[in-house]
């Protein structure tokens, strides 16, 4: 089973960063927060790297889920979504597979939970 779930798309980086965050917003995901690589990495570093971006997508009903049935499962969330450049100019945007990640973690209530998170972000992925 992959970690992730991922698709090459014929989005600019900008608008495929534009459109996974309206998909999100679809299935009940807000984006808490936004990690520039790109920037981070030039100022750190003094690197050029490729147009990269993290989002920090959390569904908040299912977040209070998870936190009920698990106290330390914060330390996954929230669900990163990654959007990169490709060298031809698009841009491939992936995310993580909850029922990957949560195999780590003894819970059989997470399960479902799980499953159903990781059809959202399919759901997500697929529409882009």
């Amino acid at each position: 089973m992959k970690y992730y779930i991922a698709k090459t798309t014929d989005y600019t980086f900008d608008k495929a960063v534009e459109k996974v965050t309206e998909e999100l917003k679809k299935e009940g995901f807000g984006v808490l927060s936004e990690i520039d690589i790109h920037e981070k990495l030039k100022e750190k570093l003094n690197v050029d790297f490729r147009k990269y971006k993290i989002l920090g997508a959390c569904n908040p009903l299912k977040a209070y889920e998870a936190l009920q049935a698990e106290d330390k499962i914060g330390t996954m969330l929230p669900c990163n979504v990654i959007v990169q450049e490709l060298e031809n100019g698009k841009a491939e945007v992936a995310a993580v597979n909850p029922i990957a990640s949560m195999q780590a973690v003894e819970n059989d209530a997470l399960a479902g939970l799980a499953k159903e998170i990781t059809q959202k972000l399919e759901r997500v992925i697929n529409a882009l």
